[in-house]
């Protein structure tokens, strides 16, 4: 009687497991770039209730943040992401060089697989003292800047960008006088860290330079949250600065091994629903959604956004000219040591 008990007893004790185990997605991984870890405190939350209302499951979501550079260094090493949401297109394309994400990925999703969108802007102590109002003033030689290694984030790189764009129309083109410019710029830096989140630090919290150069959406959310002093800084937005976008994709050697790829693909597509999207405008970030734009519009300057690869080529040459081994990143940084 007692063994019928005990076998009574670990046969429902299985099916209690198993049925939790049904009732559980296997977790995924999401590894995105190194200022976004507010706003995926709230994404994944509100994904997880989507997710358990749709389907009856619970999800683990598993976060990870850095340089995206650094980011995609860690996929290529054996680093198991399902998703990456990413500030910057080529550190994507080098996983989809390596056969970790599809070729074509920029095509799995809307707006290049892009669900929100940001620019270079600055940030400066209150007052402005020094009177910074556009690109040329970061290249005067009372200016000090901080701004992450464009070697390791994808955040600095537009800031590099942004400068050589801007050259790029100050001097009609004329390469020796747009890399003057930008060697410049570049020797103003007072602190180069790995990634976004060092960088605030170094300018809002440790009062280094004079101007910290970020996203858009990251120098709104210092100047006006609660983390560091509030009225301490304020925001300068460039008439004219880089259009910045920020891809998602699966990674989609890792998704298929895992039999995660229908939870991954639903998680990025969630982040184009109209309630991501408005709480996307919360963080400052500019959206697609037609219906946010409109009730937002008043929420963001007017700005000429360049897009990179409608000046400088496709993200292949770009990065093979100024930011692989023996660049004019590297030659211009080298100058100034």
């Amino acid at each position: 009687m007692l063994k019928k008990i005990l076998l009574a007893t670990a046969i429902t004790s299985s099916l209690l497991s198993s049925a939790a185990t049904l009732a559980q997605d296997k977790p995924i991984l999401n590894a995105s770039y190194d200022i976004a870890r507010e706003l995926f405190g709230e994404i994944n939350p509100k994904f997880q209730a989507h997710w358990k209302e749709t389907t009856g499951k619970d999800l683990k979501i598993d976060q990870s943040f850095a340089g995206s550079s650094r980011q995609a260094q860690d996929i290529i090493q054996g680093k198991k992401v399902d998703i990456v949401t990413f500030n910057q297109v080529t550190d994507v394309d080098i996983l989809a060089k390596r056969g970790l994400v599809r070729k074509d990925w920029a095509q799995q999703f809307p707006n290049n697989s892009s669900p929100y969108y940001s620019t270079t802007a600055f940030l400066v102590r209150k007052g402005n003292p020094k009177n910074i109002k556009g690109w040329e003033d970061l290249a005067r030689p009372d200016v000090k800047l901080v701004f992450p290694n464009p070697k390791t984030s994808g955040n600095a790189r537009y800031s590099y960008l942004g400068a050589w764009l801007h050259a790029n129309e100050a001097f009609n083109g004329d390469e020796a006088k747009i890399k003057e410019f930008v060697g410049k710029v570049l020797r103003n830096v007072e602190n180069f860290p790995t990634g976004g989140r060092a960088a605030t630090v170094a300018f809002a919290q440790n009062g280094q330079g004079d101007v910290l150069l970020s996203f858009e959406s990251e120098v709104v959310n210092i100047a006006n949250g609660e983390e560091f002093k509030s009225g301490e800084f304020e925001i300068v937005v460039p008439p004219v600065s880089v259009l910045a976008e920020f891809p998602v994709a699966l990674v989609d050697k890792v998704v298929d091994e895992k039999g995660t790829r229908d939870v991954s693909k639903a998680y990025l597509d969630f982040q184009y629903s109209k309630e991501i999207q408005q709480l996307l405008t919360q963080y400052n970030y500019r959206v697609h959604n037609p219906e946010v734009v409109a009730a937002t519009a008043d929420q963001f300057p007017k700005i000429r956004l360049i897009n990179p690869t409608d000046v400088l080529g496709s993200w292949d040459d770009i990065t093979a000219k100024h930011f692989d081994a023996n660049g004019i990143l590297d030659q211009l940084l080298a100058e100034g040591r």
